[in-house]
């Protein structure tokens, strides 16, 4: 019997194996990104219709977005290699307390290799091809360039990609002029843009604007004083003509 089971976990462990193997060879390579910006990514694909997206470096965007951005998505950034360990048994353990899922752990670099690359489908296969690309990803390019293509590709609406587009949609002024409540307010849609829609569902954007900046202050990102003035601030929107 115990033979066997040798036998056994052996042909898994191999098989294992060389699935993996294969994945490897189908997935593709990224080290072209260290040069290339991307011109479409595979959520672009599966959404389809038209789209708005303008490409701007990271010294084109508010300090307080990157802030408010890192905050909200991946506080860890630039101590982990793409795969925040911490966060995930956080993540585990809250949801197993809720009973439901309520609490993410994908990093930035994980949410990059999704949306330039994979599908929307939560599968295991798919979490595997996730966990390559982030791999290649973090092997290939630097902290900085990881940030600046997710902050250029990712949804903020309906045919709105990046956070340039993103800034002109909702606030009528470029990435660089935010402040930080629009900064977290940007910052508060990232998890569902197209639900968390600051003139839709004010109340939960305002919500988790808030938690946003609270994080900030409590990484010294914001004084104090910056902070209640942040938090008293009714950033006017563009897109629905009125405070947030």
């Amino acid at each position: 019997m115990g033979q066997r089971v040798l036998w056994i976990v052996a042909a898994t462990i191999l098989l294992g194996g060389g699935y993996v193997s294969c994945l490897l060879l189908e997935l593709p390579e990224v080290e072209h990104l260290a040069r290339e910006n991307p011109t479409a990514t595979a959520l672009m694909e599966v959404r389809g219709g038209e789209r708005t997206q303008v490409w701007v470096p990271l010294a084109e965007i508010s300090p307080r977005l990157l802030k408010a951005v890192l905050m909200g998505e991946d506080a860890g950034f630039y101590g982990h290699n793409g795969f925040d360990t911490h966060e995930m048994k956080e993540a585990f353990r809250r949801n197993w307390e809720e009973g439901r899922t309520v609490r993410g752990a994908s990093t930035i670099t994980q949410q990059l290799a999704k949306n330039l690359y994979l599908s929307t489908d939560r599968t295991y296969t798919r979490k595997i091809k996730e966990a390559i690309l982030t791999y290649r990803l973090e092997e290939a390019l630097s902290k900085s360039r990881i940030l600046e293509i997710y902050l250029n590709v990712i949804e903020w609406g309906d045919g709105v990609y990046g956070v340039e587009a993103g800034a002109r949609e909702v606030f009528g002024k470029p990435a660089m002029e935010l402040d930080a409540a629009e900064a977290a307010t940007l910052a508060a849609m990232i998890p569902n843009p197209r639900e968390l829609d600051p003139c839709e569902q004010a109340e939960s954007v305002r919500v988790r604007r808030d938690r946003i900046l609270h994080w900030m202050h409590g990484a010294d990102d914001l004084t104090y004083e910056e902070l209640k003035r942040a938090l008293n601030t009714n950033p006017r929107l563009r897109k629905c003509r009125s405070p947030a």
